[in-house]
């Protein structure tokens, strides 16, 4: 019952007609009634003496009980029809599954490689959470390079596309495995040099700076000009709410030039998207390099695993044409099987579906005093000007999970410039080699629990929260100047607020 008096309030307008989104979603429009009331339940708090109405339910009618184990991230979303339920856990096979090189007995589950980061979308996104960075001696599951060069396209309708192209030989994503009789091209080496940070209260955090490199390459030298760009997988909750938000909602909070004067100009990311490529907005990836989640389900196919679908239908995954022996290896696409290709149109949609709908977890002590109270400071020091606190979802045609719900995600899904200490130096997209899009919060005080490591940020350098805040520069830098100049009862309830979320 409370799942369903959480929505109520904002259902009273009758169905209107419907138009397709550039997201793959199928949306009823809101009636001016409708935008207004939205307008003030989606309005910044300006009383933090006790948590706002439905504050606890991050995901709407969509959130999930917060379970104590390592499963917290792995349950369907909490509305979920049960016809539809069936679906859910046929993607959950689906991610789980562990593929294998061709030829095999398995025609199912064939077409691995040639070459790969992993052989399961679970291998980086274990139980649906954070990866990690390696640690000595191990290889890089669930964390990967991407690879490009200056130079390349610069197509009008995406919006001032940054010129760059794969690296010729390694193409766009670095991989340290590959089937038998195919070299791996080689490996991820990471060193890290520690810088302490003095805070206004004489407390020293240090800072872990990493360093990118290759060795063991097997193709020949890389061009001198390559850009390395690390990834750890990020978790995987909320994505169908994250797609749901309207887009207008975002991009009304675009301020290219900082017309406003608050030192934050989030820009919108414009990525080619579906199998015409017409351009979108871009939600998902740490710069937003895709649009939907079909679009990222079918690039980790292609990247991760080097499987073909639909979207990428070449059997060779990344491999270049510089990689011989890698292009003629066997694939698993067989005429009159799986649609030709190695991952079907059906095992596609039930992964996206997948994807869509693992639930959020409720928030934890959301009414105790030091959370409160650092809920209050992240606003005050500006957090909230990325990490926007609240969205009303679209209303849906056949997707109820994600039909206007009231959420909590803590991002604006904007690209900013952070500084030159988070800069990769690599564009992609619209984003430069300095702009990261904002990471949604929620979920972020279980990562502990469903990780095993509390390692955040795009590469995982960070090893808490705070390192996490500390990172921050160019558009954050006021905010994390801030934290800094905190006392420590503040900065320690600033703490206690991120990990209840």
């Amino acid at each position: 019952m409370l799942r369903v008096l959480l929505i109520l309030p904002l259902l009273a307008a009758p169905a209107l007609a419907q138009e397709t989104t550039g997201q793959d979603l199928t949306v009823i429009p809101r009636t001016k009634a409708e935008v207004a009331r939205i307008a003030g339940v989606v309005a910044l708090a300006t009383d933090f003496s006790q948590p706002e109405k439905f504050e606890a339910k991050s995901g709407g009618a969509a959130t999930v009980r917060a379970r104590p184990t390592a499963d917290a991230f792995s349950q369907f979303s909490g509305n979920m029809p049960f016809g539809r339920q069936m679906n859910f856990n046929l993607g959950n096979a689906l991610f789980t599954k562990t593929w294998v090189p061709s030829p095999a007995s398995t025609l199912a589950s064939d077409g691995l490689g040639p070459l790969f980061n992993a052989r399961g979308c679970q291998d980086c996104h274990l139980k649906d959470g954070r990866g990690h960075v390696p640690q000595a001696g191990e290889s890089a599951v669930s964390m990967f390079l991407r690879l490009s060069v200056p130079g390349g396209s610069n197509p009008a309708e995406i919006k001032q596309w940054l010129a760059t192209q794969d690296e010729p030989t390694y193409g766009g994503q670095f991989q340290d495995f590959a089937v038998q009789g195919i070299a791996a091209e080689g490996r991820m080496v990471i060193n890290y040099s520690e810088t302490p940070v003095t805070l206004a209260d004489g407390t020293v955090v240090s800072l872990r700076a990493p360093k990118y490199s290759v060795a063991d390459l097997a193709y020949g030298p890389m061009a001198a000009d390559v850009m390395l760009s690390p990834r750890v997988a990020p978790q995987m909750i909320g994505l169908g709410l994250l797609e749901a938000i309207p887009e207008a909602d975002i991009l009304a909070r675009v301020d290219e030039g900082d017309a406003d004067g608050d030192g934050i100009s989030g820009r919108a990311s414009f990525v080619p998207a579906g199998p015409d490529g017409h351009a979108a907005l871009g939600r998902f990836g740490f710069k937003g390099g895709k649009a939907t989640i079909r679009d990222q389900s079918a690039g980790a196919f292609q990247g991760d695993m080097g499987l073909a679908t639909a979207l990428h239908p070449d059997p060779w995954g990344d491999c270049t044409v510089a990689q011989t022996a890698c292009r003629a290896a066997p694939s698993g696409q067989e005429p009159g099987l799986r649609d030709g290709l190695e991952v079907d149109h059906q095992s596609l949609d039930l992964v996206t579906f997948y994807a869509r709908n693992l639930g959020v977890p409720e928030r934890r002590n959301i009414d105790d005093p030091q959370v409160l109270r650092g809920k209050q400071v992240f606003y005050d020091i500006g957090c909230t000007s990325c990490h926007t606190p609240k969205y009303v979802t679209e209303r849906l045609k056949d997707q109820p999970e994600q039909s206007f719900q009231l959420i909590w995600p803590y991002t604006d899904l904007l690209l900013h410039d952070m500084g030159p200490g988070l800069a990769d130096n690599r564009p992609e997209g619209r984003a430069t080699g300095s702009e990261w899009k904002t990471p949604p919060l929620w979920g972020i005080g279980l990562t502990q629990q469903v990780s095993g490591h509390s390692e955040f940020l795009h590469d995982g350098r960070a090893r808490s929260f705070l390192e996490a805040v500390l990172w921050h520069g160019g558009e954050a830098q006021t905010s994390r100047d801030a934290v800094v100049a905190l006392p420590k009862d503040d900065r320690d309830a600033i703490l206690a607020f991120l990990e209840s979320l």
